[in-house]
């Protein structure tokens, strides 16, 4: 597939980028002056809970995917993967894990191939997640996947950067259909319910933004979980996802997690 088939518009540094917005949430140094401009307005709109959202979410990809490994799992596709940083999947997993990012920027395919160079079981594609035949059909995810055996895909804080038109539910139905019982997917989800000022808001920064975002309801998120089964303690809030540490917060966030196993 051409890179102009899959390369977004707005990838340079007049441009925010949404990996590079949440690489500076991060603590990363991976962003410029535009990335960190818009990433303030979002800090401000949410009252400084993107900064301690954004963590918890990815806390909670290294939780679900040591619960992914501890159930047998040594593969992961990992989708929209984004710029490298702490704790990547490959990190996680264990040594005889094999994984596959994808991410369709061109900023972050630039980072993932250097990281991921030297490693014989970790791979990367330059590839958008909406094609998933595409994407299961891959020289370098054949290569490392085994559709015979279980597989945990990850769409971990990106499904809300596809449009309703591109038909996120039928997008992970075709991902779903590849995997054998006992494979998972693992999800996170910007909801609208409880702040729905705040996500329309912090929608209209996007607009500018090298990809547009779109939270969804409840409702609409647990729907993508369809063919799969809710791990406890269900669809739930960061903090609330297998984390004891955190059982007693009383914050609220706008993003929703959870993690399924095909039956």
């Amino acid at each position: 597939m051409p890179a102009d088939d899959i390369t977004p518009a707005g990838v340079g540094a007049g441009t925010a980028n949404i990996a590079r917005m949440y690489d500076y949430w991060l603590g990363g140094k991976d962003n410029f002056a535009v990335d960190r401009e818009s990433a303030e307005e979002v800090v401000k709109i949410s009252q400084g809970r993107v900064l301690r959202g954004v963590r918890l979410n990815r806390d909670f990809l290294g939780r679900a995917v040591r619960t992914a490994a501890r159930a047998g799992v040594r593969q992961f596709l990992d989708l929209g993967s984004g710029l490298p940083t702490r704790e990547n999947v490959h990190e996680v997993a264990g040594p005889d894990a094999r994984v596959v990012y994808v991410d369709y920027d061109p900023v972050v395919a630039a980072h993932g191939r250097a990281l991921l160079a030297t490693s014989q079981d970790v791979g990367f594609v330059h590839a958008d997640l909406r094609r998933p035949g595409e994407i299961l059909g891959h020289p370098t995810v054949r290569r490392l996947i085994d559709f015979a055996e279980p597989v945990a895909v990850m769409f971990v804080s990106v499904l809300h950067f596809v449009d309703d038109a591109d038909d996120p539910r039928r997008i992970v139905g075709e991902y779903r259909d590849a995997l054998v019982p006992g494979s998972h997917l693992i999800l996170s989800h910007l909801a609208k319910d409880d702040f729905p000022d705040r996500m329309a808001a912090t929608e209209r920064v996007y607009e500018g933004a090298s990809a547009r975002l779109g939270a969804r309801s409840r409702e609409e998120i647990l729907a993508l979980f369809d063919g799969f089964e809710l791990l406890e303690p269900g669809l739930v809030g960061p903090t609330e996802w297998n984390a004891p540490e955190l059982a007693l917060s009383a914050e609220k966030f706008a993003g929703l997690v959870g993690v399924g196993v095909r039956r």
